[in-house]
């Protein structure tokens, strides 16, 4: 490959770097063909990238973005996977296929800017999805209107049983001038 090529190469793979909020190294050296298809499938779904990239282009493109610290120590064959949105989804797709196919070995990576082990990973894949999440924090938000509501409606509610009772037991009667 020309040196132009890889510059353009190392430009692009670093603007993606940039705007990734995860980044997570792997190393795939006894996979097959077929084993590393199925896993770019599987990361492709979770609308994340995975790519196979030599350790220097990685090193070239990390400087500046926060998987700088760890591309520098990278050895052997690489792979990156890398998404600009959900960590979580990432996370659990590469640890089910790592149980799956134990040839997949993490090697490091980077987590909305802080670095991960395997430990670390382990636990981002059990938090629930972000939209799980969203809807834990509306349900707290909209919990103490709601308590607030139904207190509301039960003073109304118990002042017209009463009222209602009162009149079926003929316990309002008139004034006796009128």
């Amino acid at each position: 490959m020309k040196r132009d090529e890889k510059q353009k190469q190392a430009e692009a793979l670093h603007d993606e770097l940039a705007k990734a909020k995860t980044v997570i190294f792997s190393s795939f050296d006894k996979q097959t063909v077929a084993q590393d298809t199925a896993l770019r499938r599987k990361v492709a779904q979770t609308g994340a990238q995975y790519k196979v990239v030599k350790n220097t282009l990685i090193e070239r493109a990390a400087k500046g973005t926060s998987a700088e610290p760890v591309a520098q120590k990278l050895r052997g064959t690489t792979s990156l996977a890398y998404t600009m949105s959900d960590p979580v989804s990432l996370a659990k797709t590469l640890t089910a296929y790592a149980r799956e196919n134990p040839t997949l070995v993490f090697k490091t990576g980077v987590v909305e800017g802080r670095v991960v082990n395997m430990a670390d990973l382990e636990a981002i894949a059990h938090l629930p999805s972000r939209e799980a999440l969203l809807a834990k924090v509306l349900f707290l938000i909209n919990s103490p209107a709601q308590r607030i509501a139904s207190t509301f409606a039960a003073v109304a509610r118990n002042l017209a049983y009463v009222i209602q009772q009162g009149v079926t037991e003929n316990k309002f009667q008139e004034p006796a001038g009128s």
